[in-house]
């Protein structure tokens, strides 16, 4: 048994988890990257799609060990006091990360709450974590699998029925869209497509549950087993069934990270599940340790270096430098200068993403971590 031990490859998996989705949201020029670095046009898969719900599997075995210590204390008071107060704080400071900087300094007003985005990557942490919570916390570990089937299937069953005749799967078919309309206004949704289109909108949000569920359902089968043979077996296996299953679905549901099919939940916790016991037949059978304390520094402060992230990145586009701003004079005339276009944008990303790193190496140098 290993029911308090702390598992540093979980640490390790959370902060490459961060690391990885650093890069890829800052890249030096978002049409020039390699094809890797991309999210899928539409259907499909890339590297870089295994990044949003890898997080939402990291919530869900950090909610292992927490949830752990709530079943045994048997205080629902303080599960529903520290849940709560977790879900608020998170959809928060999503929020207001989208609205930030908060004031149109041309004309030096408050930016308008009616155009602000209200659903976004850290609220849909937020209500997974909550609504994933109150399913592990009064549902058995069965129910937890069976609601995760059902949601699962509900969701295909609502796309096909509610979307559109030809391509219920298609951004202009999806059912979600027109929902999100209807509740969050076009005004308030991203458009980074080119039209109203939120990719963490209000129904989409149902599947992703299943990685924050499959995680915590992983966490805990290694908090209770331990690190074995047969444990790392086990987790391979049903990583392998849930890739085959997810491929095989592909053909009448496509694998698509926009709208966050069913196929999808199913291929990302797949290879979550290959690479978690890959990381702890590593670092916690092998004991190689010695590559990990990078990754460390982000798992230690995951949301704060994330939030971190995002807020810098927008003050870089905000500053003014010549005729651009410190993200184009760094690529261009920095890194651009003696790098190939996608090189440079390569080149910014990851020396960003070094920036974000140093300030969490400070802040465990310190002992300083920010949780909620």
């Amino acid at each position: 048994m290993a029911e308090n031990q702390r598992f540093l490859a979980l640490d390790v998996f959370r902060g490459m988890t961060v690391c990885f989705m650093i890069i890829v949201n800052s890249p030096g020029d978002w049409s020039i990257a390699y094809p890797p670095l991309l999210h899928a046009a539409w259907h499909g898969f890339t590297p870089t799609d295994l990044v949003f719900p890898s997080f939402l599997f990291a919530v869900g075995n950090a909610m292992a060990f927490v949830m752990y210590k709530y079943t045994t204390q048997n205080s629902s008071n303080l599960f529903w006091r520290k849940t709560l107060k977790r879900f608020a704080i998170i959809f928060l400071l999503g929020f207001l990360m989208y609205w930030f900087p908060y004031v149109d300094f041309q004309t030096w007003t408050l930016k308008p709450f009616a155009e602000t985005r209200i659903l976004g990557v850290l609220q849909r942490i937020a209500i997974c974590y909550l609504v994933a919570s109150v399913v592990v916390y009064y549902g058995s570990k069965t129910f937890a699998v069976i609601f995760s089937i059902v949601v699962l299937l509900a969701y295909w069953i609502i796309l096909y029925a509610m979307g559109d005749a030809v391509d219920p799967y298609s951004m202009t078919g999806y059912a979600g869209n027109a929902l999100d309309k209807l509740l969050l206004g076009e005004a308030h949704m991203y458009h980074g497509e080119g039209v109203a289109f939120e990719p963490e909108g209000i129904l989409s949000t149902l599947p992703s549950l299943v990685n924050v569920i499959a995680g915590y359902l992983a966490g805990d089968f290694i908090r209770r087993k331990g690190v074995t043979y047969e444990t790392l077996a086990k987790l391979l296996m049903v990583g392998a069934v849930l890739i085959f299953v997810a491929l095989t679905w592909n053909m009448v549901f496509p694998i698509n990270k926009k709208i966050w099919t069913s196929s999808f939940v199913l291929l990302t916790v797949g290879l979550d599940l290959l690479l978690i016991p890959l990381l702890l037949y590593v670092i916690e059978m092998m004991r190689k340790t010695q590559w990990t304390g990078f990754f460390v520094v982000f798992g230690k402060n995951p949301l704060f270096i994330y939030l971190l992230s995002e807020l810098l990145l927008i003050t870089f586009y905000l500053i003014p430098v010549g005729e651009s701003n410190v993200v184009g004079w760094l690529f261009h005339d920095v890194f651009g200068s003696f790098a190939s276009p996608v090189n440079a944008s390569l080149l910014f990303a990851l020396s960003f993403m070094m920036i974000c790193w140093v300030v969490g190496y400070l802040l465990d140098r310190k002992k300083i971590y920010i949780r909620v």
